[in-house]
């Protein structure tokens, strides 16, 4: 079969959050007049993931996306409590199983996201990924609380800086060598050690949580960790358990797409969009979900290869993009750095810094993560906006007082 779908005069949008609602938009936009059908799983119109923990105390009723992004629902069929339970490609046609009857299509998009970990026996634990989940925690934070954060990463030090703040007693255990790193590495996300400390958090860094109980947590070594809560931040898997084996999956439950977001060997007709997609980005490499941006993002790429609208120059690239407010600092990153890239600091390390990753023994920069520092995220939205890695000056680029721009 072609990689190419035609004449698709309805599709299905499977994944009711950011992602599936951007796609039902796009399509829209792109003047798509046939049939849409969105599936969602929680049974709420959809909103906006970030403030559930960013505004876990400030903001006790969802960001609606009718709300934040203009999204509009009205007149489609949204189906927000029926869940998607399998998936079956024919030809000419696509069928999304559900419990309510299939849904025969011309195209799937897949925008199911990503669902947080849970290791075995921590039953008691809590996650944090939806708004019930945000009430749930909400309801046990406050003065004389005690909490403890299993990891440190976005989601974690995010929710300890905001607990702390509430006069919750927080501490974090984090079983890697320092906060952020398996995101930016060690070297840097120790610079955010101090940053825990004077937020009122007690850190563990090099500590893992033998167990979870209604009464706390307890460590590998037995220390006790009492607690009216604990949150389980260690990360999250792509939601594709429904997809039984029906399209082809990364080897972290992702579904592989192309840079047009479409499923390799489906014909044109399967797209995957967000949390759940792995695309292949010219610049970048293959790039993992997990980017906010990518979910407002990747619908336009998806609606434009069912519209067959894209320019002579292809689907966009957009790079992978984060940003994180956490125990008083403004974080945010472009690019993806790899193991063993070259760091390069600019700025001071106990106050406002960049950190900006080239590739080894070269000028081509993978990423950059400023800190309190605003001109360089706009510098850094530039840098990545080309076709390729950029190229930047060493010596240039570690000093704070020159701009970051390309050579």
């Amino acid at each position: 079969m072609s990689e190419q779908a035609t004449a698709v005069r309805s599709v299905v949008v499977v994944g009711a959050g950011l992602a599936g609602a951007r796609t039902v938009a796009a399509l829209r936009g792109g003047g798509f007049e046939g049939s849409i059908t969105l599936l969602g799983a929680e049974g709420v119109e959809p909103y906006d993931r970030p403030p559930l923990s960013k505004e876990l105390l400030s903001r006790t009723t969802p960001a609606w996306l009718r709300d934040e992004l203009g999204i509009d629902l009205d007149g489609e069929d949204a189906r927000l409590g029926e869940p998607a339970t399998g998936l079956e490609i024919a030809p000419h046609a696509v069928a999304v199983r559900t419990d309510a009857g299939d849904l025969s299509a011309d195209a799937v998009v897949i925008a199911t996201g990503a669902a947080p970990v849970r290791p075995a026996g921590w039953g008691t634990a809590l996650t944090l990924h939806t708004a019930a989940d945000a009430a749930a925690l909400r309801a046990r934070l406050g003065p004389g609380r005690r909490l403890v954060v299993v990891g440190a990463g976005w989601i974690g030090a995010e929710v300890a800086g905001v607990a702390a703040a509430a006069g919750t007693e927080v501490t974090v255990v984090e079983a890697g060598a320092a906060p952020l790193a398996t995101a930016v590495g060690p070297t840097v996300g120790a610079l955010t050690v101090p940053w825990y400390a004077a937020a009122g958090v007690r850190l563990l860094t090099g500590s893992t949580v033998r167990a979870v109980t209604p009464q706390g947590a307890v460590l590998a070594d037995d220390e006790e960790l009492p607690a009216d809560a604990v949150l389980a931040a260690v990360g999250v898997r792509p939601a594709t358990s429904w997809l039984a084996g029906s399209v082809p999956l990364g080897p972290d439950g992702s579904v592989e797409v192309d840079a047009a977001m479409r499923v390799p060997g489906t014909g044109g007709r399967v797209l995957a969009v967000g949390d759940v997609a792995a695309r292949v980005s010219p610049r970048h490499g293959r790039l993992p979900g997990g980017h906010w941006d990518g979910a407002l993002r990747e619908p336009d790429i998806a609606a434009a290869t069912l519209l067959g609208a894209h320019g002579t120059d292809g689907p966009a690239d957009p790079a992978p993009y984060v940003w994180s407010d956490q125990l008083g600092h403004a974080i945010a990153a472009y690019g993806l750095p790899r193991l063993g890239d070259d760091e390069v600091l600019r700025g001071d390390p106990a106050g406002a810094f960049t950190a900006v990753w080239f590739v080894p023994a070269t000028d081509q920069v993978r990423a950059v993560l400023a800190v309190d520092r605003p001109r360089d995220v706009a510098a850094a939205r530039r840098l990545f906006s080309g076709p390729r890695l950029p190229h930047l000056d060493r010596t240039a680029a570690a000093d704070p007082d020159r701009p970051l721009r390309a050579r």
